[in-house]
């Protein structure tokens, strides 16, 4: 955390493993509470700069993965880490695999993560019941 606040005040931002750039101007603010909000962002933002940037990637990738393999169902919306579908009730369990398979391949092949990303895909008549 110390390095990624140095790395913040001597660049003015931080990146994410993708390498898009969050710039964080307050970082050498001499009001405490301004570099205290600063030195907080600049140690998130990699974080979840970098969920945003994966889900964004699969989002790119789904229409064009539901599509090769014949499915109706669309991507509707996304909510944090989510995405949610519509789909007839045959294709559910396809549609769980298909999109599980490929947000946890998102990444790839820009970054590889150390980490394996875990996916949990459920099927629901509307989004509060899925959870």
């Amino acid at each position: 955390m110390e390095r990624t606040k140095e790395f913040a005040r001597e660049h003015g931002y931080v990146e994410t493993l993708f390498g898009r750039r969050v710039h964080v101007p307050a970082i050498s603010s001499k009001i405490p509470g301004h570099r205290g909000g600063a030195e907080r962002q600049a140690i998130n933002a990699p974080i979840q700069g970098t969920a945003a940037d994966i889900i964004r990637r699969a989002m790119v990738r789904m229409p064009d993965a539901l599509a090769s393999a014949n499915l109706r169902a669309k991507m509707l919306l996304q909510v944090h880490d989510e995405l949610i579908f519509e789909a007839p009730d045959a294709e559910t369990d396809r549609v769980c695999e298909i999109a599980s398979a490929v947000m946890a391949k998102a990444s790839l092949p820009a970054v590889a993560l150390s980490v394996p990303l875990e996916v949990d895909a459920r099927a629901a008549q509307n989004w509060d019941e899925a959870h």
